[in-house]
């Protein structure tokens, strides 16, 4: 009888003990499916469809060309005047990233990496969440060109440093400390979200190096539980001060 009841303990303790093992792993489970679900990271409004952007005015309509005039230039004509330079805007001599602030979606961080290009021709990733990663063979922040900089959205511990980048909006500020001692200021032209295997190369890397922009890159649109996100969310900007 008394070997009978504890025995029976003892079985009522595995079981509860079962129990509540399998109770962690369903919670382990939501919090996971709870990042990289349904009820991810935000997306531009455009996640639906790629290769589109938010900007922040409308792009004009073109009008039909009117006819041109005949020429009434004569040889003793005076030659017209050059076009003025275009305005550039401001910039700054090279220096390294140093800290990052984007007050509307509460990033703030100066912990900063090195990211050069993999041997697949892919950019390299940061090596936790946490961490900005800096593309070192592009222009530095405040430099003529776009200066690339990536880091996570998420990992398996949580959200990461560019968790909330698809809800930038056109008009956002962006901060840039430099090792200059000097401050950035960028402001956001658009968000766009596109398929890694139409990621814009050459808008993102080789701009026209008229002017200083940045770029924020990071995982976005649909996570593919066997792989991984199959989107990259893109902000583009441009830099308004520099003191």
């Amino acid at each position: 009888m008394n070997e009978t009841t504890q025995g029976g303990g003892r079985r009522g303790t595995l079981s509860a003990a079962a129990v509540a093992v399998v109770l962690l792993l369903v919670g382990v489970i939501a919090v996971v499916a709870g990042i990289r679900g349904s009820g991810g990271p935000p997306q531009p409004v455009t996640a639906a469809q790629p290769q589109q952007s938010i900007t922040a005015t409308p792009t004009p309509t073109p009008k039909a060309t009117p006819k041109r005039p005949k020429s009434t230039t004569t040889a003793s004509s005076k030659p017209q005047k050059e076009p003025p330079a275009a305005d550039i805007g401001p910039f700054l001599p090279a220096s390294r990233p140093t800290g990052l602030n984007i007050p509307s979606i509460g990033v703030r961080s100066s912990n900063f990496v090195d990211l050069e290009v993999a041997k697949d021709g892919t950019l390299e990733v940061p090596g936790s969440a946490d961490e900005v990663g800096f593309y070192t063979a592009g222009p530095t922040p405040g430099q003529l060109g776009p200066a690339v900089l990536g880091a996570h959205v998420d990992s398996k511990k949580g959200p990461g440093i560019f968790y909330n980048l698809g809800a930038l909006k056109p008009g956002a500020k962006i901060y840039v400390e430099r090792e200059d001692k000097s401050r950035t200021t960028f402001v956001v032209d658009k968000v766009a979200v596109y398929p890694k295997d139409q990621f814009p190369t050459e808008e993102v890397y080789h701009s026209d190096f008229t002017k200083s922009e940045i770029r924020l890159v990071t995982c976005g649109g649909t996570f593919d539980r066997v792989r991984h996100y199959l989107d990259n969310v893109i902000v583009f900007a441009h830099l308004t001060d520099a003191a």
